[in-house]
C-alpha cells in the first residue's frame, strides 16, 4: 500500500498541482504565529513545548489513527496516506521557478531569468550573468528536491503518513521561527531562542534524508566524482546539509557550483561563504536540464528500490 500511495500522490500532484501557499504554508504560518505569541518568552524550553504541540502531537495523533484504520478501514487508510503525501511533498512546490528560469535562459531572455530568480531567492540579482543564474538555480533546486520530494518520501516509508507530516511541520516551524525578517530587532534574540528546538529537531530529522538523497545522486550520476566531491568539499559549505547535497549533486552532474557571484552590493551571501563545489564545466541552461534529469532518475531509482523491497516482503510472507 505504501508504493500505491506514493504513486497516486505523484500522479495527482502532476495533474492537479497543489496550492501550497493557501493549503499548507498559510495555515502552518498561522499556527506558528499563534504558538509564538502564546509561548515565546525567550526560553528554549518553551520553544520545545511549542514544537511538541505544533508538530509532534499532530504526528502522533495521525500515527495512531492511521494504524487503527489499517485494520478496520484499509481503503480509508490508503486515502489518508495519499492525502498527506499530496500535502507534504511534490515537485511543483519548487519546480515551476526552476523550469521558468530554464526556459528564459534557453530563449536568451536574461532579464526575465534574473527577475524569476530574484523572486525565487527573495534577493535581487540585476548583474548576474547567464552562467551565474543557472548556477544559483541549480544550487537552490538540489536541496529543495530533498526537502520537497525525497525526505517526505523516506519518512513516509519509515513511519507512514505521520512521518511525512512530522517532517513537513518541523521544516516549516524551523523556517518561520528561525527567521527574524519580520520581527523588530529587540525581538530577534527571543525568536532565535524560541526557534532553537525546532531548528535542532529539523537538523535531526533531516540528517538521514540528506545523506540518502546525496547517495542516490551519486548512483544515478557520475558516482566517482560525486563521492569524491562529497568527501572533500561538503564541509566547506556554511550549511553542512546543503553542502552534502550540492557537492554530491555537482559531482554527479560534472558542473561547478558555489564560487562568488556578481550580485548587488547588499547581497546576503559573502564571497567566502561560497567555496567552489563540484568539478567540470561552468553551469548553463544545459546543466539545468541535466539537473532535472538527475532528480527524475533519482526518484525512479527510489521507486524501483521500494518496489523490490515490497516484492521481497510479499514473497517472504
Amino acid at each position: 500500500m505504501t508504493l500505491l500511495s506514493i504513486l497516486a500522490a505523484l500522479i495527482l500532484e502532476q495533474f492537479q498541482p497543489l496550492s501550497i501557499e493557501r493549503l499548507v504554508r498559510a495555515p502552518v504560518a498561522k499556527l506558528a504565529a499563534f504558538l509564538e505569541q502564546r509561548l515565546n518568552d525567550g526560553i528554549r524550553l518553551h520553544g520545545g513545548i511549542a514544537w511538541v504541540l505544533g508538530a509532534a502531537v499532530p504526528a502522533v495523533g495521525l500515527f495512531i489513527v492511521h494504524r487503527l484504520l489499517q485494520n478496520a478501514q484499509p481503503l480509508l487508510a490508503v486515502l489518508i496516506g495519499i492525502g498527506v503525501l499530496y500535502l507534504t511533498m511534490g515537485f511543483r512546490q519548487f519546480s515551476h521557478f526552476f523550469t521558468d528560469i530554464h526556459l528564459a535562459l534557453q530563449a536568451g531572455e536574461i532579464d526575465q531569468a534574473r527577475h524569476i530568480l530574484a523572486e525565487w531567492r527573495g534577493q535581487s540579482g540585476d548583474r548576474l550573468s547567464s552562467s551565474e543564474i543557472a548556477r544559483l538555480a541549480i544550487e537552490r533546486a538540489l536541496p529543495l528536491s530533498n526537502t520537497h520530494v525525497f525526505a517526505p518520501l523516506l519518512w513516509f516509508v519509515l513511519l507512514g503518513p505521520a512521518g511525512a507530516l512530522l517532517y513537513r511541520l518541523t521544516q516549516l516551524f524551523d523556517e518561520y521561527w528561525q527567521s527574524a525578517a519580520h520581527h523588530p530587532a529587540d525581538e530577534s534574540a527571543a525568536l532565535e531562542a524560541f526557534g532553537w528546538f525546532a531548528h535542532r529537531a529539523f537538523a535531526l530529522i533531516n540528517w538521514l534524508p540528506v545523506r540518502i538523497t546525496a547517495a542516490i545522486f551519486a548512483v544515478v550520476g557520475d558516482f566517482e566524482d560525486a563521492v569524491n566531491c562529497w568527501r572533500t568539499q561538503a564541509d566547506h559549505w556554511p550549511d553542512k546539509a546543503n553542502g552534502i547535497l550540492l557537492s554530491s549533486g555537482a559531482g554527479a552532474l560534472g558542473v561547478r557550483l558555489g564560487m562568488p557571484v556578481h550580485d548587488l552590493p547588499n547581497e546576503l551571501e559573502a564571497d567566502d561563504d561560497r567555496p567552489e563545489l563540484g568539478l567540470g564545466d561552468e553551469a548553463d541552461a544545459d546543466f539545468m536540464q541535466s539537473t532535472i534529469g538527475l532528480v527524475w532518475r533519482s526518484l525512479v531509482l527510489s521507486l524501483v528500490v521500494l518496489t523490490l523491497m515490497q516484492i521481497s516482503a510479499w514473497v517472504g510472507s
